[in-house]
């Protein structure tokens, strides 16, 4: 049982500023928390279920188990359907990006992305590519939002994700700076090289005015239909596959 303060404790952590205050995000459902157990990301403490605790790895001494009832997972969830599973993570500290992160490859550095969603799947979607790391802009959303966590389905334990001022950065970049934009050259035209930052602007508005004027060269996914734009996180995806493709994979 899970006194009232501890209920509203937890529950606190769905909002940002607590998770800043706290060090800690919360992650949900018994995949993912089993990806987080089997990362490099330290779990503080899981709240789970009789039925649910079966269906877990073991977990380690150092890691506070608690039992409790479906009632009360329900109280500290962020889910209409709790799974059974809630897991309070550290957030950890990474060192700046420095020229030599940079150059080791290809990094996705997201301009001002507002939606939750779209983090967490191009998150997810990183990972399916074998992205390390995810750039993202001050002013976008949280990466430990528990909608992000949740739709980056337990790849968030193995993306690093960084939070820089993205116009110094371009200003700075030692490597090329793709920009995706609506009048560049098509994207299987472009030769990207060995390594690069590719930016994708805001939901609405696209990359920053801020941004725009270091983009190296700007790149447009062609369109043959009569859609008027596409899901950020869908653009991510064509980039990522366009540049695993012609690096060879």
């Amino acid at each position: 049982m899970l006194s009232k303060p501890q209920i509203r404790a937890i529950t606190s952590l769905q909002q940002k500023k607590f998770r800043r205050e706290h060090g800690l995000f919360i992650v949900e459902g018994i995949k993912s928390v089993t990806e987080f157990l089997h990362s490099d990301y330290r779990v503080q403490c899981i709240y789970h279920t009789a039925q649910a605790a079966a269906k877990l790895p073991k977990i380690p001494q150092n890691i506070k188990s608690v039992e409790i009832d479906d009632q009360t997972l329900k109280r500290i969830s962020s889910l209409k359907t709790p799974q059974g599973v809630l897991a309070l993570v550290s957030i950890p500290d990474y060192a700046p990006l420095t020229d030599n992160i940079l150059r080791s490859g290809f990094h996705l550095v997201l301009d001002d992305i507002q939606d939750p969603g779209n983090l967490g799947t191009i998150i997810r979607t990183a990972d399916w590519f074998g992205f390390k790391r995810v750039i993202c802009s001050v002013g976008s959303v949280d990466a430990y939002n528990v909608k992000t966590v949740q739709a980056s389905m337990g790849s968030l334990s193995r993306i690093q994700v960084h939070y820089t001022a993205v116009a110094e950065l371009v200003t700075r970049s030692p490597v090329p700076v793709f920009g995706a934009v609506l009048n560049g050259s098509s994207i299987y035209d472009t030769d990207f090289g060995k390594h690069g930052l590719v930016v994708l602007g805001n939901e609405g508005n696209g990359i920053g005015a801020a941004v725009l004027p270091y983009i190296t060269r700007g790149v447009t996914i062609p369109r043959i239909g009569g859609a008027e734009s596409l899901n950020v996180a869908i653009s991510a995806a064509l980039f990522c596959a366009e540049l695993t493709r012609t690096k060879g994979g």
